[in-house]
Order: C-alpha cells, then structure tokens, then sequence
C-alpha cells in the first residue's frame, strides 16, 4: 500500500541575521585551555573570518577553516566567534566570557550546532558506517537521502524497501521506505532509524528529520542549537 510521507524542502529552513560587519581592535582577553597542549586566544574578530592565537602562533580563519593545530572556524561575526576541536564547540566574546565551554562529561551527552552565514544547521555523521553532511531539517518527517546517495553506500532501497510518494516543493515524487541500522553524529547514535530514499538528485544534503531529532532532547538558546541524549 502506498503512504504519504511529507518531507519539507531543505531551503525552508529558518536564518538568522549576522552581526554587523566589524574588526575588533584590541586583543579579547579570553583563552580557552581545552587541553594542555592547546590554547586559543582570540585576537581580532571580522565577520566571517578571526585572527586567533593558537598555542602562540597567530592564525586568520575563515569560516570552515582549520589550523594546523586541529582548531576550527565554526562561525564569526564582529562580536564572538566559535570554534571547534575535536568536535566540541566554545564561543570567544567580546565580554570575555566563554560559551559551550569544553566540558567531557557534557560533550558525551550533547551536541551543540551553530548555524551557517545563510541560517542553517549541519552537522557530519554517519548512516550505516557511511559519511553524510546533515541538513536539520524539523519539517521532515524521516532522515531522507537521494538515490545516488543510496547506491554509493550500497542500500538495496528499491529491493528491501516499501514504495510510496512524498511531496516535496517540487511536488509529489516517487520514493522508498527504510530503515537505517544505525545514524551517529558526532557523540549521538541511535539504532534502527525510519528512512525514505527518494529517486533523484533531492535533497542534495542529507536531511536529518523528525524520526532522528524525537529520540533526543532538542532545545534552542539564541543561536546554539543543542541535541541531548535522553
């Protein structure tokens, strides 16, 4: 029997206004010590770019980049930057204060997302062992892939799956029904995921829907985007 499946289009995703373009003169008098061996100071901050101190040696990050020393831009305006190692995220401000500090007990139990100069959240993780960029997308119902992603990673979708249709904004499309043995991102795995394929090339990410996103504790504070085990 076919079912309707509703799977919104990725671009709806909601944005957020970015801080107005700046430099901040004066080096910030905030450090972040996540492990001995590495420390990062920021020094001036532009949107979408900061010049970092990093173990010492001064570093100019774009967005998406990453020193050599494993520290990465995550997002940056006139005010605060945020940055990654090791898959934990801490926001450098301009009142020194540091955000999402690098707690281990915290970092096994959460994720916290940061969205992209156009207002959207991804994340990488894996489907079933295979790496996928993720689009949280809250409209969608499932975790849905194209089916050029499908046969990359082997999935015998058309075989083992149910048929049905979903409507997205570019109409109602034929698509199959699964379900993925395991979804990991980055601390977070859960088992036995409802899926849909659909035949084509949308969604060109990854969308992480509704079947992932219920199974945890999902909150938002400003901008943060946080994911908790339950």
């Amino acid at each position: 029997m076919i079912r309707q499946v509703s799977v919104s289009d990725s671009r709806r995703a909601r944005s957020f206004r970015r801080g107005a373009v700046g430099l901040i003169l004066s080096a910030l008098t905030v450090a972040v010590a996540v492990e001995s061996s590495v420390e990062v100071v920021a020094v001036a901050l532009f949107k979408g770019k900061a010049a970092l101190s990093v173990n010492g040696k001064r570093r100019l990050l774009k967005i998406g980049e990453t020193s050599p020393e494993g520290v990465s831009l995550v997002s940056a305006s006139s005010d605060v930057a945020v940055i990654e190692i090791e898959g934990e995220h801490s926001s450098l401000q301009l009142d020194g204060k540091i955000g999402g500090a690098y707690t281990r007990g915290l970092a096994a139990k959460t994720v916290q997302l940061y969205p992209d100069p156009s207002g959207h959240y991804f994340v990488d993780g894996l489907i079933n062992g295979n790496r996928f960029r993720f689009l949280i997308d809250t409209g969608a119902t499932a975790v849905v892939i194209n089916s050029s992603m499908a046969k990359r990673m082997g999935l015998l979708y058309d075989v083992d799956g149910e048929p049905t249709y979903v409507s997205t904004a570019s109409g109602v499309v034929a698509a199959f029904k699964v379900t993925f043995n395991d979804i990991e991102i980055r601390h977070l795995a859960l088992k036995r995921v409802a899926g849909v394929v659909i035949d084509g090339d949308f969604p060109s990410e990854a969308l992480l829907g509704q079947a992932f996103l219920n199974r945890l504790n999902m909150r938002r504070d400003g901008q943060v985007l946080e994911l908790q085990a339950r």
